[in-house]
């Protein structure tokens, strides 16, 4: 028995060792991982105090306030009053202070990190004039799973969707079933179209189960509308499918296809603002992030989950995601080959 079970483990082996480029995506995507945490936060120590600025200048550095100079506070510049008050209300702004015309500032009366970026803004000005105008607003804190949790959808979309077509085509061709229905008179883009159909129908009843499920364990926040969340993971899911596709298209190496996989999955989880904030990230990874189609559909799903927004506000990413999955649909048709 075990000389079998040996020749059958020596015989996958060799089988793995063989496929140089599934053993090159095992040792290369773990380096590749370790590289993409360094450009993320390797902008040293993390702040204490996060800080709302409205700035009558574009740049915070020729903004004169000695408030500004105090170290270990980040300074997150915001152009819109409205939702940076409301940010202070869910505890997400420590402090919102408005440099234009007649200095202001907001604070949360139930934030302990309020309290202290108070008591600094009232050290810096206690020596070179007045100390701006005081508001208060009140707000529960914003619990982290609130926030997560419609990144941590989109994020189950993500997978089910690239490896629901991507694995399983590559494993049809390697198999000769996609030879078989070459045979027949069904056209490539036709045979995508159906997987896309197919994937997105599993895709948006797994994440409604899900959905339905961590809201009973959870209760988490939900303001906007259904019908535009809907149709928010709906065009995600469209556009993730698509880009599946094009990666199926031609390989024929299951282990390829899956190192391929995890290469444009796992910078996308990191890179779209699921688990953390991208504003304290770097700029440079604040910027490849807006060249991501995951970003979009969490910043849609999080703006209708928490801030309330209805079809009209997401109404761009929705038509934005729908646009790239039918790009990259063509796309995937274009290059798609039986064999």
């Amino acid at each position: 028995m075990w000389r079998r079970i040996l020749a059958i483990l020596w015989a996958r082996n060799r089988e793995f060792y063989r496929d140089r480029a599934g053993l090159g995506w095992n040792i290369v995507m773990p380096l590749l991982m370790v590289v993409g945490f360094a450009f993320i936060f390797g902008g040293g120590p993390e702040d204490l105090l996060k800080v709302g600025v409205l700035s009558p200048r574009e740049s915070l550095a020729h903004t004169h306030s000695p408030f500004l100079a105090t170290q270990h506070v980040q300074f997150i510049p915001v152009a819109d009053l409205k939702s940076a008050v409301t940010k202070v209300e869910r505890h997400q702004l420590d402090l919102l202070i408005d440099l234009r015309g007649e200095p202001r500032y907001w604070i949360n009366l139930h934030s302990a990190k309020g309290y202290l970026a108070e008591q600094l803004l009232k050290a810096a000005y206690g020596n070179t004039g007045p100390l701006p105008k005081r508001e208060t607003v009140t707000g529960r804190a914003l619990r982290y799973v609130d926030w997560v949790v419609p990144g941590v959808l989109a994020m189950n979309i993500m997978f089910s969707s690239l490896w629901g077509v991507g694995w399983v085509i590559v494993r049809y061709r390697k198999n000769g079933v996609l030879r078989r229905l070459r045979a027949t008179p069904l056209s490539a883009f036709e045979f995508l179209t159906a997987q896309v159909l197919s994937r997105l129908a599993v895709v948006l009843a797994a994440s409604a189960l899900v959905y339905a499920g961590a809201d009973l364990l959870l209760d988490f926040v939900m303001r906007g509308s259904y019908l535009a969340l809907f149709l928010v993971y709906l065009a995600g899911a469209l556009c993730l499918v698509s880009l599946g596709l094009i990666i199926a298209s031609r390989l024929r190496s299951e282990e390829l296809a899956d190192g391929v996989l995890n290469l444009i999955a796992w910078p996308m989880t990191l890179l779209s603002g699921v688990w953390f904030s991208m504003e304290g990230a770097s700029p440079a990874a604040q910027m490849l992030s807006r060249f991501l189609p995951l970003t979009y559909l969490v910043d849609a799903a999080r703006r209708v989950m928490i801030d309330g927004a209805g079809v009209a506000q997401v109404l761009p990413d929705i038509a934005l995601l729908t646009a790239m999955g039918l790009g990259l649909l063509l796309v995937a048709a274009r290059l798609f080959r039986w064999e």
